[in-house]
């Protein structure tokens, strides 16, 4: 049996002493992008720049796993759906632990193997019908192994759900819940092991109830029957599924949350849903509810580990526009929006720009200078949304405004030029401080003009 998971307060009071902070908030971390930084760099961001403690990962990348190894970040694999027939077979579950956490672990601290994910919802019925078999059959890989702080779980959709409002009344779909819902169960009530699943309220929203899924005022939705008043939708989903879980004899399950997020973009017909103030409505209000301790109105002293969706836009992502867009950062680290997972600084070395008066980093010895400037054709729309996060982040903006040395030409395309390379020379000049979701160009050949001189 593998050692139980502390819960996050215990966690945090014992800890205490020796860590700065254990927060059991994660993200997932998704690759279906062709511009997306390397895991070193991954690692060394939310390590050194965000409260982010722990990430979900698809597959059993080795790369990643290598990445955050020694970091202290809590790494979440799963393995592919089709896999799962396969590790119902003890000798093949032995083997597949041999070949992807043995050499990883316990340098990279894996704490969950996902087997498959949402099995229930997408199928087809082998999955389903093996699902628990080749859970069990892992965990016993790992005890034998003698990994006993390795967690096995898996995913699931809320389609498992045949109702969810109101949460009083909800069950799981007939056929799941006895027949695949409570051998899960089962299995994680012996194993003390959270139950998953991935709650959106973002499928949920409409026009009308844009306040209830985003965490902002609203009147709030009153259950006549558990004489309960929720004023939010994930709070009514997690209960919702609490309500079945009991249900089936199961409330004394852990639950955690495998994936939420929202989109910050989408296409014409996904408009109003997906926007920027809505990400951030949705985000940064479930990052406080979880940091202010508050659990649900069925399970007030609850706190669910958490892992946000997700970490970056991921522009291979299949489907419309909006799954291309439900990351907090572009791939060169700047934030979609403010998803309260920033740290704060703490003095000057922790500052997003360098003091007033300081110089930036040198080159390396030998190595060309490098200034950043925008892609040609680049639209004014664009450019100006460069200058205005370039300007929010702390860079000093003083010499574009008027009276400034690079205010003429009094163009957006000059200013932002201006500003985009001052990001780019005070953020470490990494290939990346210039990619500005791919309007950003890197010259060898210094853009000063006459009074306007470039860092």
């Amino acid at each position: 049996m593998p050692r139980t998971p502390l819960p996050c307060a215990a966690a945090a009071l014992l800890l205490l002493a020796i860590l700065p902070a254990v927060n059991c908030i994660g993200v997932n971390y998704g690759t279906l992008g062709d511009n997306l930084p390397p895991p070193q760099q991954v690692a060394k961001f939310l390590k050194e720049r965000t409260t982010i403690d722990r990430v979900k990962i698809f597959d059993i990348n080795p790369d990643i796993l290598r990445a955050f190894a020694n970091t202290g970040i809590l790494v979440a694999v799963t393995i592919p759906n089709g896999d799962i027939p396969a590790l119902t077979n003890a000798d093949f579950a032995r083997n597949w632990v041999a070949a992807n956490i043995h050499p990883f672990h316990p340098q990279t601290r894996i704490n969950y193997i996902l087997v498959g994910n949402e099995i229930l919802h997408w199928g087809p019925q082998v999955l389903r019908d093996n699902l628990v078999a080749a859970m069990r059959s892992l965990h016993q890989a790992l005890v034998v192994s003698g990994i006993r702080d390795i967690n096995v779980t898996t995913a699931h959709s809320l389609g498992i759900l045949e109702s969810s409002d109101p949460p009083s009344l909800a069950k799981f779909r007939p056929g799941w819940d006895v027949g695949n819902l409570a051998p899960v169960l089962q299995f994680h009530r012996e194993t003390k092991t959270p139950f998953m699943v991935n709650p959106y309220p973002f499928f949920g929203y409409s026009p009308e109830n844009a306040n209830f899924s985003l965490f902002l005022p609203n009147k709030g939705m009153f259950d006549r029957y558990s004489r309960r008043t929720y004023g939010n939708m994930f709070d009514l989903l997690m209960d919702a599924v609490f309500v079945s879980m009991k249900r089936l004899g199961y409330g004394d399950v852990d639950i955690a949350v495998g994936e939420t997020g929202w989109a910050a973009a989408g296409e014409s017909f996904e408009v109003p849903r997906c926007s920027i103030e809505n990400a951030e409505a949705y985000i940064g209000g479930l990052v406080k509810k979880y940091k202010s301790n508050r659990g649900t109105p069925l399970m007030p002293r609850r706190r669910f580990e958490t892992y946000l969706f997700s970490l970056f836009n991921e522009n291979l992502k299949p489907g419309p526009l909006s799954e291309k867009n439900f990351g907090l950062f572009r791939s060169d680290f700047s934030p979609v929006f403010d998803a309260g997972v920033l740290l704060l600084p703490t003095g000057p070395s922790a500052t997003s720009a360098p003091p007033q008066g300081s110089k930036p980093p040198a080159s390396p010895v030998g190595a060309k200078k490098k200034w950043c400037i925008p892609k040609p054709q680049t639209s004014d729309s664009a450019l100006q949304a460069n200058i205005d996060y370039v300007c929010s982040q702390g860079t000093d903006c003083s010499p574009i405004q008027a009276g400034g040395a690079c205010f003429t030409p009094n163009n957006v395309g000059a200013h932002a030029s201006f500003v985009m390379n001052s990001f780019y020379q005070t953020h470490g000049r990494q290939d990346f401080n210039c990619y500005f979701s791919g309007t950003g160009l890197l010259t060898t050949t210094d853009p000063s003009v006459g009074r306007c001189k470039y860092l």
